[in-house]
């Protein structure tokens, strides 16, 4: 069986979008501002975005703090380029739509309920697909509610991250809730951010606005990991 180019799917829908005239709504969940900044440079061409931040694996609350404040940040750093016209060194044409923020509710127990049971479990396992599922279903049901067309998730942008689990994870987020309405009121968009040198990109867009990068994913068992392999 061949592989899912997620990256040519996501460009095909765009392609069909266009030929329409359409720029749907999308509820984009967002991990970080580093991850976001491709994606949002990106994305803002062609949807009418809303960033989604909703990460309860992030178990320090002054690291959690620190991210969501850099989240805003860059947001309102790409909607004054709109205001004032100006996409200096940016991937962006006049096309670019503003974009707005939606802060989920923080509560780290909702991770760690989550991941017990799978707390000795490797980074990239199946610790870390509970918690995607955690948070890309919690996207669906925001995007349902609040009336979007499309969800998705920066985190396919990750080297780190499994694009693969993170769509199926996605897709089946978007099937359940489907299933429990029975109708389609909800879509997930497919993407591979880190192909086409996005992951390059979103290195050279943090450099620029001066992001704040952390060095592991956000939950405590990542940063222990992580602090034993140095």
């Amino acid at each position: 069986m061949n592989k899912r180019n997620y990256s040519k799917e996501l460009e095909k829908r765009i392609d069909e979008f266009q030929k329409e005239g359409r720029y749907p709504r999308l509820l984009l969940h967002a991990c970080c501002a580093p991850c976001s900044s491709y994606c949002l440079e990106y994305l803002r061409e062609y949807f009418d975005i809303t960033v989604f931040f909703f990460n309860p694996n992030i178990t320090e609350e002054n690291e959690y703090k620190k991210r969501v404040e850099e989240e805003k940040r860059l947001i309102s750093e790409y909607n004054r380029q709109i205001e004032e016209k100006s996409f200096e060194d940016m991937h962006s044409t006049e096309s670019a739509r503003k974009i707005e923020i939606i802060e989920g509710r923080y509560d780290p127990r909702e991770f760690y309920e989550a991941a017990k049971g799978l707390e000795d479990c490797r980074e990239g396992g199946e610790r870390c697909r509970k918690c995607f599922e955690l948070r890309l279903k919690e996207t669906a049901r925001i995007a349902v509610d609040k009336g979007f067309d499309y969800f998705t998730t920066t985190l396919t942008i990750s080297p780190l991250k499994n694009a693969e689990v993170l769509n199926e994870v996605g897709e089946l987020a978007a099937a359940d809730i489907n299933k429990e309405a029975g109708r389609d009121v909800i879509s997930f968009l497919p993407s591979d951010f880190k192909k086409k040198e996005g992951y390059k990109r979103s290195i050279e867009l943090s450099a620029k606005f001066g992001l704040y990068r952390q060095d592991f994913c956000g939950c405590s068992f990542s940063k222990a990991e992580r602090l034993k392999s140095n």
